[in-house]
């Protein structure tokens, strides 16, 4: 739900706050992968935790959305307008703000344990 709710943040932060419910299985996913991943790194160094996420999430973004284009046709995101992208599916320059989404998802799911 974390994931839903940032997404629709960012959204807004364009004026669409919109998400689709694809996206549940999605972030869903992605807990479910990097949840040991978190246990497993918990003792290293915050820069190789945020390079982890950040190509770790962007490498679920971009298999969830083959999957989803497969599957349906379209996956619920197109970044194909940016300049930055591969496929339409990622875009480098978010690998960034995926890491340090990573480090920030960290906190959270301490604070939830």
């Amino acid at each position: 739900m974390t994931g839903l709710a940032a997404e629709l943040a960012w959204t807004g932060l364009r004026g669409t706050a919109r998400t689709s419910l694809w996206m549940l299985p999605v972030y869903g996913g992605a807990h479910l992968l990097f949840e040991p991943v978190h246990d497993a790194l918990r003792t290293r160094s915050p820069l190789l935790r945020a390079c982890a996420y950040g190509a770790g999430f962007t490498a679920w973004e971009y298999a969830a959305g083959r999957v989803l284009r497969a599957a349906r046709g379209a996956a619920p995101w197109d970044y194909s307008h940016a300049r930055a992208n591969v496929g339409g599916l990622i875009r480098s320059d978010y690998v960034p703000l995926w890491a340090s989404a990573g480090l920030v998802y960290e906190r959270l799911h301490d604070a939830l344990t």
